[in-house]
């Protein structure tokens, strides 16, 4: 498995998005991708993803992250541009990279 980190901005209509549903958008766009992603074990399956910390509702942010797992190594430039394709106006990926897996 190999971890990645990704960096996006939230600005616009989209700040009025929950924590859950922002949460929700991002695994629909990483299965639209179509990347080998990691699902959780258990009796309903999803996408391994962590968010940290929560941007409060109505705020706009440059730098909020999270980090997922994926299956096999993507190439970073591509997946980010892949990632911008499926998300929505308002949430843009700024930054993409490979994490150490400890």
């Amino acid at each position: 498995m190999f971890k990645y980190a990704v960096r996006f901005s939230k600005k616009g209509d989209m700040v009025y998005i929950s924590h859950l549903d922002l949460m929700n958008l991002f695994q629909r766009a990483i299965r639209r991708a179509d990347l080998p992603f990691v699902l959780t074990q258990g009796f309903t399956p999803h996408i391994k993803i962590s968010m940290k910390n929560a941007l409060r509702l109505g705020a706009e942010s440059e730098c909020e992250c999270f980090e997922f797992k994926l299956q096999k190594e993507v190439d970073v430039k591509e997946t980010a541009e892949l990632l911008n394709g499926q998300l929505p106006e308002g949430i843009r990926v700024t930054g993409f990279e490979k994490r150490m897996e400890k």
